[in-house]
């Protein structure tokens, strides 16, 4: 925690009043980081008390488009530039066979875990380009190859094939653009969760069939913690990774994904 690698750089991290973001956000902000905390939860703001006057913490729905230039405007407004945007709000909402899905389902699914991706790098990126320097860190997952999640997984390798486009796009313009693959991570129970609806018996078993898949396709065959998450954000979007972009790292315990 002594390393300085986020000295007064400007970063925005999506997704951050609970779990993984939040976690990501304390981290950036201990590494001398001046931080813009976003999530649609009014529990970002406890960042603000946390962590003094270097945060910006902004509420916005990240699905919608306006509201991610939204969010890149105010950091710019406030710090006058714009150096890291780690994109972390995704996430599956349901769990089970695909043939289970409705199509309003499968929607929600791809707008919660593709679209705020999307959207926030396409407002990020004007203001790097200006620069002509910055680093985009998005959080995918290994579900891309799992079980009772295609639409959740199909939303993530969205965000593969966007880090690799864009990565090709921005490299010779200063910009990096990388991607860490999570695989099941030991988490404090979410404050909000993603699907308040009460499980059937059913429902428990295929989330089941994801817990059993996912330590039996990891080989060290354990879940990671927020810690082991947040260090490989943390290392892609620092200056160590300088000469690394359009890469999608997983973080599975040898689970590729």
């Amino acid at each position: 925690m002594m390393n300085k690698r986020f000295q007064d750089k400007i970063a925005v991290v999506t997704g951050a009043a609970q779990g993984i973001g939040r976690r990501v956000a304390e981290r950036i902000a201990a590494e001398g980081g001046l931080l813009v905390a976003v999530d649609r939860s009014e529990l970002v703001h406890e960042l603000a008390e946390q962590l003094g006057g270097n945060v910006l913490t902004l509420t916005a729905d990240l699905e919608q488009p306006g509201d991610c230039q939204g969010v890149m405007q105010a950091a710019v407004a406030r710090f006058g530039r714009l150096d890291i945007l780690i994109n972390n709000v995704g996430g599956t909402i349901w769990a089970k066979p695909f043939e289970h899905y409705e199509t309003a389902q499968i929607e929600a699914e791809v707008r919660r875990s593709l679209f705020p991706t999307l959207w926030c790098c396409h407002a990020a990126l004007p203001q790097m380009l200006e620069q002509g320097s910055g680093a985009i860190v998005n959080v995918s997952s290994i579900a891309t190859r799992g079980v009772n999640r295609v639409p959740y997984g199909a939303a993530k390798g969205g965000v593969n094939a966007l880090t690799a486009c864009l990565a090709f796009e921005t490299a010779e313009r200063g910009i990096r653009v990388n991607a860490t693959a999570p695989g099941g991570t030991e988490a404090p129970p979410r404050r909000i969760p993603r699907n308040a609806a009460e499980q059937s018996a059913e429902e428990k078993g295929w989330y089941q069939q994801i817990v059993t898949q996912t330590l039996e396709s990891s080989l060290m065959k354990r879940y990671g913690t927020i810690d082991e998450q947040v260090g490989a954000i943390l290392f892609l979007a620092s200056d160590e990774a300088s000469y690394i972009t359009g890469v999608t790292l997983p973080v599975g315990g040898g689970d590729l994904g």
